[in-house]
């Protein structure tokens, strides 16, 4: 019993990558169930989220960070600041990109944050279900794995989850011998209302597509659960104009009515309870630019340190 406590495996990995490359959609086909949120836009993941993976072979936890990429205010250089922090607390770092031959200024600078750190880098080339000759998954790899030392190269598609399986093979390889972090039934470390404004936010950016820029937050103002069970959840949703307010609300509340919908029923799958959710609009002009406001939003500028 003694020996197989000490053969077991436990460590950090996380994922890095350009906005929207796939990350969050390849941590919740890892995990098995939905915890991060995943949107066709990107800079979706705003915070690191730590999901956990267990089996007989040991423990992953898996940090999923912002997308690294060039700051334009003071929200996207929390964002970055958290990335690039990130790289050298773990164990293992999964850098997942696109089925493309073209390495352009984003890869490049990402390459260069790869260069001081001494971490196993493992390069996932994802999306490989979009091709149409599986030749080209060869063509993609030569254009990397020059750039930067990895330990592996691994082409897979999060989506279909072809090739998951050999990449948590890899990771279970690099990572260190060690007791679990977190009991066997523990699949994140997020606060429930952290999750609950992160569902709320992902229906609000999938149902308004491109109507809205990107500088939407969701804060949870209330949320209680009753004797019976039953969950009382208020939210609200924090945009930059009226304009945009307008817009989220809809005609006659109809899109906050589809948002509130949606979420409700995937809040209560993580809740396996009912939920009653209520959802406000407001308008905080420029809060992306406002630490104080990003603080108030659950980005607090000390935490990217």
């Amino acid at each position: 019993m003694e020996n197989d406590m000490q053969e077991k495996k436990s460590g950090f990995v996380t994922l890095i990558g350009r906005p929207n490359v796939g990350k969050s959609t390849l941590m919740n086909r890892l995990i098995g169930q939905k915890i991060a949120i995943t949107s066709s836009k990107p800079q979706t993941t705003r915070n690191k989220i730590q999901t956990v993976y267990t089996d007989e072979r040991g423990q992953i936890v898996f940090v999923d960070t912002p997308g690294i990429h060039k700051a334009k205010n003071k929200l996207g250089q929390y964002m970055v600041d958290v990335a690039e922090h990130t790289l050298r607390d773990v164990d293992v770092i999964v850098w997942l990109v696109e089925p493309t031959t073209f390495i352009g200024a984003g890869e490049r600078h990402i390459a260069e944050q790869l260069g001081g750190v001494d971490t196993p880098v493992i390069l996932a080339i994802n999306k490989v279900d979009t091709l149409k000759d599986h030749d080209e998954i060869l063509g993609f790899i030569a254009a990397y794995k020059d750039i930067c030392p990895f330990a592996e190269i691994v082409p897979l598609s999060a989506l279909k989850g072809k090739n998951t399986d050999l990449l948590l093979e890899l990771l279970f390889k690099y990572v260190p011998e060690g007791p679990q972090f977190y009991d066997e039934d523990t699949v994140t470390d997020q606060p429930m209302r952290q999750i609950a404004a992160e569902l709320v936010r992902e229906k609000a950016l999938r149902l308004l597509d491109d109507e809205i820029p990107h500088g939407i937050a969701v804060t949870i103002e209330k949320m209680k659960a009753r004797k019976n069970g039953l969950y009382d959840i208020e939210a609200s949703i924090i945009c930059e104009r009226d304009s945009h307010k307008g817009i989220i609300i809809g005609k006659g509340g109809s899109m906050l009515k589809r948002i509130g919908t949606e979420a409700r029923k995937e809040i209560e799958d993580m809740l396996e309870a009912k939920v009653n959710l209520n959802l406000w609009v407001k308008v905080r002009k420029e809060w992306r630019d406002s630490e104080i406001y990003m603080k108030n939003y659950g980005y607090d500028v000390k935490d990217a340190r």
